[in-house]
């Protein structure tokens, strides 16, 4: 339903239909508030601009409006957080089982992102570091483990729906499990430093059988 509606970029992800319902919800509800606002404030230049002999008049408001949209709004906004939580809780907490794992470092001003090798374990001498280039299997989960070697950075996909920053001293977990084949743009979305807008990697998901034949170039004897 969205997908006819929307300006965003395709949604190839397991959890992105969902992100994208509760944006339009809240798209939709900001909508009406600005053009009531805005429809309120032409009727009011329209209705009390100035006129010849016409004095202004100094009006107190009326309490009774006041206190009732200061209610709606945050009626609106309580509805809104116990609409989101579940869906981030799911996203943030419910990570699902895999054993596909890479780690994603950020620095000015690229990705510096490892697989483990075939012992599957990170920090050994048959780990894989590739620059800028993000493979991984369509239908298949995959954690990331992003850091940070300088400043915060964002690791951003937009077709995954997926938004994390890399914050230095720390090691924060993402995850997420591509619908689609095809060639995805990694761009950094936070602003940091000058060479911020060339940051830029790729994710390419695989069909089975072109990861599988991907995995063989980089580790032959596996």
């Amino acid at each position: 339903m969205w997908d006819m509606l929307s300006w965003l970029p395709e949604n190839v992800s397991t959890y992105g239909g969902e992100i994208d319902s509760l944006f339009y919800i809240i798209y939709y509800i900001t909508g009406v508030a600005f053009l009531l606002v805005a429809g309120a404030m032409i009727a009011f230049v329209i209705m009390y601009r100035h006129r010849e002999g016409r004095r202004a008049k100094y009006l107190h408001g009326n309490t009774i409006i006041e206190i009732t949209w200061t209610i709606v709004t945050a009626l609106i906004f309580i509805v809104l957080a116990f609409m989101s939580q579940p869906l981030w809780g799911r996203i943030k907490q419910e990570v699902p089982p895999t054993d596909l794992q890479v780690r994603v470092t950020a620095k000015q001003f690229n990705w510096e992102i490892v697989y483990p090798g075939p012992d599957g374990k990170f920090d050994t001498a048959d780990d894989l570091q590739i620059d800028n280039e993000l493979h991984v299997p369509v239908n298949r989960a995959v954690h990331v483990f992003l850091a940070s070697k300088d400043v915060i950075h964002s690791f951003f996909l937009p077709q995954l729906r997926l938004k994390q920053d890399a914050v230095p001293g720390r090691v924060i977990q993402a995850w997420f499990q591509a619908t689609k084949t095809g060639k995805y743009e990694i761009p950094c979305a936070e602003l940091c430093g000058f060479g911020h807008s060339g940051m830029l990697g790729h994710l390419t998901v695989h069909s089975p059988e072109e990861y599988s034949k991907w995995i063989k170039e980089q580790w032959p004897s596996r």
